[in-house]
């Protein structure tokens, strides 16, 4: 389903801040509350909002040091077999597979150094995994919901 203007400001409001009432997104794009509470319905029938969640800062959860792992797997290494393995550790944050030298990268949150290298070493083990090479965060400087494409709304 491809979005209208209408729908995708509908859809950036949510990703801000998906407890934001029907009525406050309505003021903001120029609809009522009952026609943005239609639309939202509709795009949830359609499947292009698939649910709604909470952010939680990982540093709430004592998680602070964040990394990237890039992770070079055997031949014939499927996808899902990565997704699989990775999805076991709740420090695996996001996880896709790429182009170029890695098959795959995973964006990690750990509560120090000890816990992510903790987890690379879970990682580095997983069987299909060959080899890891992993970075640091040392300040991240933007951030982005995935809905967070194109700008926001206005105002």
């Amino acid at each position: 389903m491809r979005l209208n203007d209408l729908d995708e400001r509908i859809v950036h409001a949510l990703a801000e801040d998906a407890r934001r009432t029907y009525a406050d997104i309505g003021s903001r794009i120029g609809l009522s509350a009952p026609a943005v509470k239609r639309r939202v319905d509709r795009l949830r029938a359609a499947g292009a909002i698939t649910g709604f969640t909470v952010r939680v800062d990982p540093a709430a959860l004592g998680w602070a040091t964040e990394g990237f792992i890039e992770i070079y797997c055997g031949r014939n290494t499927s996808p899902e077999a990565i997704r699989r393995g990775l999805e076991r550790m709740p420090e695996v944050v996001a996880a896709s597979t790429v182009t170029g030298e890695a098959d795959a990268i995973a964006q990690v949150f750990a509560a120090d150094m000890r816990h992510f290298e903790q987890v690379l070493e879970r990682i580095a083990g997983e069987p299909y995994v060959e080899r890891t090479k992993s970075v640091l965060v040392l300040s991240p400087l933007l951030r982005r919901s995935s809905s967070g494409i194109s700008p926001g709304i206005p105002g």
